[in-house]
């Protein structure tokens, strides 16, 4: 399977498998970003391999693009791809630009981080008059795909995923509307994407979905023959969950929430 490498660091080849499906809301977000200020920089935020780098360009091709990311196997990738003036290792849970920037793009990481009302407020901070924040994260927790992860993992490890205070890393729209209504002028909403995976090699299309960003954290604390046992009644359930069409393909409904924040 195209798991995490062995170092803990994100697979960009396993991430990229899906590229257009996980390209498509990031392009849906910037189609909703407008003008922004005469002076600062467009700053991709956790721009893994750099999949929005050319389309961000093409948008403001006179403005500096920076990438920021915590992987070094990512950034690797996205400083090969020439869109971006400055690709920057970073924790983005702390990082904050050189000078105001005139838009951070975020597509889906902020879900990786706690505390989005600190997190956000301070981003909002970090840009220039007239700047926009644009946000996208998955909200996909309750569903079969990442549900079934976390009540088998509690199950059968329970030494190692105590998850009784478990809570959804992404809150519902309205939640992020008020906290953003002090911030500046802000949209937020919800799509739900009815994704056609095709038939997979080696687990269940779903499965193959998930495998290089929501099934990292659970594989990273298994060994193999426990992984292995985690992925045989996770593909079952999948199977149940998500059924194969007559072609072998399945439908996969996957949720979104977005939003922007434009400050004065």
């Amino acid at each position: 399977m195209g798991k995490a490498k062995a170092d803990g660091d994100w697979n960009p080849a396993a991430y990229a498998r899906f590229g257009g499906l996980r390209l498509r809301p990031a392009l849906d977000l910037l189609a909703r970003v407008g003008a922004l200020p005469e002076k600062g920089a467009v700053v991709d935020l956790g721009c893994g391999a750099g999949a929005v780098a050319p389309a961000l360009k093409a948008r403001w091709p006179a403005r500096k693009l920076l990438g920021v990311d915590a992987s070094p196997a990512m950034l690797v990738e996205a400083a090969a791809c020439g869109a971006y003036r400055r690709c920057d290792l970073a924790d983005i849970a702390t990082w904050a630009p050189r000078k105001p920037a005139a838009l951070i793009f975020s597509n889906a990481v902020l879900h990786w981080l706690p505390d989005h009302a600190g997190l956000i407020a301070r981003l909002a901070g970090c840009l220039a008059p007239g700047g926009t924040l644009a946000v996208q994260m998955p909200r996909q927790d309750f569903a079969p795909s990442h549900r079934f992860l976390r009540e088998f993992a509690a199950e059968m490890f329970s030494d190692r995923f105590d998850l009784a205070a478990w809570a959804p890393p992404v809150a519902e729209p309205a939640d992020y509307a008020r906290l953003l209504a002090p911030l500046g002028a802000a949209e937020v909403w919800q799509t739900d994407y009815l994704q056609r995976l095709a038939p997979a090699e080696g687990g269940h299309p779903v499965r193959r979905f998930t495998e290089s960003t929501t099934l990292r954290p659970f594989a990273e604390k298994l060994d193999p023959a426990e992984l292995a046992r985690l992925l045989a009644r996770y593909d079952e359930a999948l199977g149940a969950a998500y059924p194969a069409e007559p072609d072998g393909s399945v439908l996969f409904p996957f949720r979104r929430v977005f939003f922007t924040l434009k400050v004065s």
